[in-house]
């Protein structure tokens, strides 16, 4: 992979792609001097990596053009100067719209997305050939204020173990940030509505568990100083940071794939745009191996039906931008519905 210099612009050489690279020198990270080229060769450095995490995915790019500093945006429809040689996935959004997202199947592609800003990948859970039946089960646990990674770890453990219950595997990942990603292939029998009643019925029976360290509550007001298990990002066009993304903080940490073993001892601080490259060249991609058993959900969605029979336990509240579904309880504030909160009660 090499590159040539031209006016204020490098042309790289991405197995055997030449991607043009503007303004290489403009400064991403302001505190550690990180520039455009810098995270260009971070995606190089990974490219097989973070290619297995998006290939045939539809993928929203979440843009910085000026840097972390500078203003944002995500992107969900593809450029129109998108080049030929990336495809594009059609996706149906809530509210009944589609849009063309791309598809970063090789490592160009996601140099070429480098080169707009894009910093982190939200790959979607399905693949374009079929998107509107998601392959993975993604579970988000969030450390809500009071709690830290290592909260988040703790509930990842317990997580792991009702997993093995219902014939699932997990694969461990650092969210770049305090939480802890846990994906679980699975084979794209089922629709958007049923992998997120899956995850309910999963983060519930984990809430049950812990009740003191995790929470299934979709209301701030009512989470504590408890993990988050938040069942909505498996609701349709929610996404979580695909592996390897780099994330816009100060440091510039990674999506950092781990193995279970090493989830404990991991630090979110310890991988970064300089160390993650290293660790890729010494032990490659810790996830490589992820599709080789595709799981069935048939055991948690028969924990959901339990549930409902049992406990009277039904929907979640889906996020206010998407339609009110079938059987979704009221999407309103719990203390405003006992008359003590104010307006606005429509998220969480």
């Amino acid at each position: 992979m090499g590159a040539k210099a031209g006016k204020n612009v490098l042309e790289l050489d991405v197995g055997g792609r030449t991607v043009r690279l503007s303004n290489p020198d403009r400064v991403y990270f302001p505190e550690r001097g990180f520039t455009k080229l810098d995270v260009a060769r971070y995606y190089m450095a990974v490219g097989e990596g973070v290619v297995r995490a998006l290939r045939d995915r539809p993928t929203t790019m979440e843009r910085y053009p000026r840097g972390v500093t500078g203003e944002s945006f995500f992107q969900k429809r593809a450029p129109k100067n998108l080049p030929d040689w990336i495809p594009t996935g059609r996706i149906a959004f809530p509210s009944g719209r589609y849009a063309d997202e791309i598809c970063p199947n090789e490592p160009a592609a996601v140099v070429w997305a480098a080169n707009l800003g894009c910093l982190t990948f939200h790959p979607w859970p399905v693949r374009r050939d079929d998107t509107e039946h998601p392959d993975e089960l993604r579970i988000d646990l969030d450390p809500q204020p009071g709690t830290d990674y290592a909260d988040a770890v703790r509930a990842a453990g317990e997580l792991r173990g009702l997993l093995d219950e219902l014939g699932l595997r997990g694969w461990p990942k650092t969210s770049g940030g305090r939480g802890v990603h846990v994906f679980v292939p699975i084979e794209p029998a089922w629709t958007f509505p049923q992998v997120r009643r899956a995850a309910i019925a999963i983060g519930r029976e984990l809430e049950r568990r812990a009740p003191d360290r995790v929470t299934t509550s979709w209301w701030k007001e009512e989470r504590g100083r408890r993990i988050f298990v938040d069942y909505n990002q498996t609701a349709r066009d929610r996404t979580i940071a695909g592996a390897y993304s780099v994330r816009p903080r100060p440091r510039a940490p990674v999506s950092a794939p781990l193995r279970w073993d090493e989830l404990a001892e991991a630090r979110p601080e310890d991988f970064d745009l300089v160390t993650m490259p290293r660790r890729f060249a010494e032990v490659g991609d810790v996830h490589a191996d992820m599709r080789e058993r595709l799981c069935r959900l048939d055991a948690a969605l028969e924990l959901a039906e339990r549930d409902e029979r049992e406990h009277g336990l039904g929907d979640l509240p889906y996020p206010p931008d998407h339609p009110k579904a079938e059987g979704e309880p009221k999407r309103v504030r719990p203390s405003r519905a006992r008359g003590r909160g104010g307006p606005g009660a429509a998220g969480p």
